[in-house]
């Protein structure tokens, strides 16, 4: 069967002249004249990314979401590709509602109709991983219900198997493959899809990102009802929206559209430097606007996460950026470790400046912070510097959420927008703000350790059976008791303050 599968990928690989991207390297250029004299009947007329977003949409659903990730890796491959891979569809027809009741049955251990009071057999959405149907739950409850494939994991690991044997290849014949590190690429590739597998996962993706926005000001999440839940099915809020490329339909209604994008601004940055939590996948079909003009999120199945150090690296690049400090964001760079530490500083600020700086002569609508991003971190690269999949996901989504702000408001400011939360959350993180914080988290540790540490080293020289020592010790205890006692005084102290400030500010 692999056979047979390994041979159409070759057949559609030469149908849309792929063969290209494959015997680029200068060993196996003979073959590369063979085969175009072979096939010399064939038309190749299109540009090269059209040509492989064809074959990946002719080769299946996994390589059409293969596609899709394989489009914010901007850093690794041309841009003028990842535009075309980025009009990929994750879009399938669906599969029969005896499948799909079949797996629900084989998952709660009884009929359907036991399960739900109502359940819509037309699938609303349907992709290569899922589909989702319209239900209610006993007593009335309006809800989404999402179902895997059946059989999707199989066909997921045959398929990853192939694009590994396939990514081995295009690294031992292609010019750049050593360059592009394909089977990383795929690897990090099988990590996302696998995620994908289990709807417990992503069910609870949903419910941490309900709770980080739980004042539904800007963003509402849809409840998740775990005793529904299982690996196969989630079921979840239904949430009534309108898709946000209405945008006719959106201002038909009295949405202001303007504030709408400001605040989609608001919402990512928040999701990053406060939360550190983000939904990775923004495109249009997973975002819809509630009349009132709030956002509603869908599909939590790819999210991303930050590390304090990512946020700090990134929020210290994005001021410096607004400020025109290059050499800031060129330290950023070498001090958070993504550069070498003995990358040249004044060489690294030069070749940043030259990213950066003809943006500024351009009006606000013709700037792109994605593509800023993305050319500094091509920069980046050329100094050492390792790209993190977390920044990649982070810089795909920031390309999304632009382009959606642009799409709604074609004069959006991202800089003025952005710039507030940067300098609240730099302030919290390294002002005085983040001094009482972390007082604050700290006190119960210390109010712990500091009372126990002279009987602890008394135990130890106890252990040591050193008389001198053991003399030493027992002035010691008496200081350290003295000192535990001025210490929590002091931690008390700013914790009140702390509270104090708090109350200030709200």
């Amino acid at each position: 069967m692999r056979f047979f599968r390994l041979l159409k990928i070759i057949v559609i690989t030469l149908r849309y002249g792929l063969d290209e991207f494959i015997l680029g390297h200068s060993r196996l250029r003979p073959a590369q004249t063979l085969i175009r004299a072979l096939l010399f009947w064939r038309p190749i007329s299109a540009p090269r990314g059209e040509r492989l977003r064809l074959a990946l949409e002719a080769l299946g659903p996994i390589f059409v979401k293969f596609g899709q990730m394989l489009s914010t890796r901007r850093d690794l491959i041309p841009l003028d590709i990842a535009d075309e891979l980025a009009k990929l569809q994750d879009r399938v027809p669906p599969f029969p509602y005896e499948q799909a009741a079949a797996i629900m049955e084989a998952a709660y251990g009884m009929p359907v109709a036991q399960v739900f009071e109502r359940f819509d057999i037309t699938p609303i959405a349907s992709a290569s991983v899922a589909q989702v149907h319209f239900a209610s739950l006993p007593g009335g409850r309006e809800v989404a219900v999402k179902i895997l494939r059946p059989g999707i994991g199989t066909i997921i690991e045959k398929d990853l198997a192939l694009l590994d044997s396939a990514a081995w290849l295009f690294h031992k014949v292609s010019s750049d493959g050593r360059r592009l590190k394909p089977r990383e690429v795929v690897a990090e590739f099988a990590r996302h899809i696998h995620s994908e597998l289990d709807l417990m996962l992503e069910a609870a993706n949903c419910s941490l990102l309900g709770r980080n926005f739980k004042d539904k000001r800007l963003l509402l999440v849809p409840d998740v009802y775990w005793d529904w839940c299982r690996e196969q099915v989630m079921v979840m809020d239904r949430m009534n929206g309108i898709p946000i490329s209405q945008v006719a339909h959106l201002r038909s209604i009295g949405v202001d559209i303007p504030k709408l994008a400001r605040d989609g601004v608001e919402i990512f940055f928040t999701q990053v430097f406060r939360d550190g939590f983000f939904h990775a996948d923004m495109h249009p079909g997973n975002i819809q606007v509630a009349p009132d003009g709030r956002y509603v999120a869908l599909d939590f199945g790819i999210m991303g996460s930050l590390t304090e150090i990512d946020k700090q690296y990134l929020a210290r690049n994005f001021l410096a950026f607004f400020r025109r400090d290059y050499r800031e964001v060129a330290r950023a760079h070498i001090e958070s470790g993504w550069a070498p530490k003995d990358t040249p500083l004044e060489e690294f600020e030069t070749a940043i400046r030259a990213v950066c700086e003809p943006i500024f002569d351009k009006p606000i609508s013709e700037i792109s912070f994605g593509r800023v991003l993305l050319r500094l971190f091509q920069t980046s690269r050329r100094f050492g510097v390792e790209i993190q999949p977390q920044l990649t996901m982070l810089q795909k989504t920031l390309l999304n959420v632009e382009g959606l702000g642009r799409d709604l408001d074609p004069q959006l400011d991202l800089w003025k927008t952005a710039q507030p939360y940067l300098e609240r959350w730099m302030s919290e993180q390294i002002g005085w703000r983040s001094v009482l914080k972390r007082v604050q988290q700290e006190a119960p540790t210390w109010g712990a350790i500091l009372p126990m540490l002279p009987r602890r080293i008394d135990d130890f020289l106890q252990r040591e059976q050193n008389p001198h020592l053991v003399k030493e010790l027992h002035q010691l205890r008496r200081q350290q008791q003295r000192q535990t006692w001025v210490l929590s005084l002091l931690a008390l102290a700013l914790v009140g303050l702390l509270v104090l400030e708090a109350v200030r500010f709200f």
